[in-house]
């Protein structure tokens, strides 16, 4: 899949999960494709005690204690909800569990204000419809329905964000594992004709941003039948440059670009973005935060922006200039208040730190400062 702007994961990692699958003895739960053990393995990467006669890469970041209770719920009947604040890797660490228990991550409803039932149950085709009458050829499964019929995981992206009668909805997907299709009830039908029942394996992995509290708070009912893990923002400097660096690295192979990050670059984008969440706790009001969240998914995102500007409009080099302008450009989503946190943050931290390590920090400064400029 080449031609694929983003392939999934069970494809961009096939070989792998093919490999794995193959020395795997262990017991696996229901219609598995891997044991639990593999599966933490696929997922956190191979050690030198593992004793493997190849090294699997470690692909999600952050504490393996997360990534057992994720696959220990998944192997019960109840369903698996990972919150925490945006850009804490929940999407991705749902689409690995996913491709390393089902060979298929696919399967997902994106939750909104505008997702319905229908989104998460099944829906029509209206010609066939017409034509044929309602019947199960006429009907257009879910990919949560397509789970149940498969045994495999759904996913459920963003639960927060969809309103309660949807939420309502899971909840007897969850606790019955069945979805009714009273449209199919006929005379003389064979039993359970209209009823579509969930094939051993089947759990849904839901994610919530912990910063949509309130918006659309699940019912105690719901809450029930998750079992919640909460995945912490990335405080650790060491792990939050690995996992910078290996979104990077598949940027850069994903656009066949042969471009350095200098190490002193990574270490000021690191830098800063510890300095600026540390503003953004000790403000006393929203005026003085960035809107941005300051995740580590906007940490990449700066990196990737100043990456292909670099490649495209610059040297073919990354510039302490062009990660500067990429760092205000990219999180100054207000005007006036984050130009002038950002004017606040060069004038107090980047300007004193410019005098007294030099380095690449002067540059970074006058990177900054005209970005600024040009954007009031």
């Amino acid at each position: 899949m080449s031609d694929v702007l983003r392939a999934p994961a069970e494809t961009k990692y096939a070989e792998e999960l093919d490999w794995l699958e193959s020395i795997d003895d262990s017991p696996k739960p229901f219609s598995w494709r891997l044991s639990p053990k593999m599966v933490r393995l696929f997922v956190l990467g191979s050690e030198r005690a593992d004793g493997l006669d190849r090294e699997i890469s470690q692909k999600w970041f952050g504490d393996r204690s997360f990534v057992e209770r994720s696959i220990v719920t998944l192997a019960s009947d109840r369903g698996l909800l990972l919150i925490g604040d945006p850009g804490t890797g929940k999407s991705w660490l749902a689409e690995l569990l996913s491709a390393a228990i089902s060979r298929n991550s696919t399967l997902v409803v994106q939750g909104t204000a505008g997702t319905t039932e229908d989104h998460i149950k099944y829906a029509w085709n209206v010609s066939m419809v017409i034509a044929k009458g309602q019947s199960r050829e006429s009907m257009i499964p879910s990919p949560i329905m397509t789970a149940m019929e498969t045994g495999t995981i759904g996913r459920f992206e963003e639960l927060t964000r969809s309103t309660s009668d949807v939420q309502d909805a899971l909840i007897s997907i969850l606790s019955e594992k069945y979805i009714s299709v009273p449209e199919l009830q006929s005379d003389g039908a064979d039993a359970g004709d209209n009823i579509v029942f969930a094939k051993p394996g089947f759990s849904i992995i839901a994610t919530a941003n912990s910063r949509d509290r309130g918006v659309n708070d699940l019912s105690s009912a719901l809450k029930r039948r998750f079992n919640f893990v909460r995945i912490p923002v990335v405080t650790n400097k060491k792990s939050e440059a690995e996992i910078v660096r290996f979104r990077t690295e598949e940027l850069l192979r994903r656009h066949a670009i042969d471009l350095d990050v200098p190490p002193t670059l990574l270490d000021i984008l690191l830098r800063s973005f510890a300095d600026l969440r540390a503003s953004a706790a000790a403000a006393g009001s929203d005026d003085e935060k960035l809107e941005s969240a300051l995740s580590t998914a906007e940490q990449i995102g700066v990196l990737e922006d100043a990456v292909l500007h670099s490649n495209f409009f610059g040297e073919r080099t990354l510039t302490a200039r062009s990660l500067a302008s990429s760092l205000v450009g990219s999180l100054a989503r207000r005007d006036p208040e984050d130009l002038a946190i950002f004017n606040k943050y060069l004038h107090g931290v980047v300007e004193p730190r410019s005098k007294q390590e030099g380095g690449s920090w002067p540059e970074f400064l006058d990177g900054g400062r005209d970005t600024i400029a040009t954007l009031s």
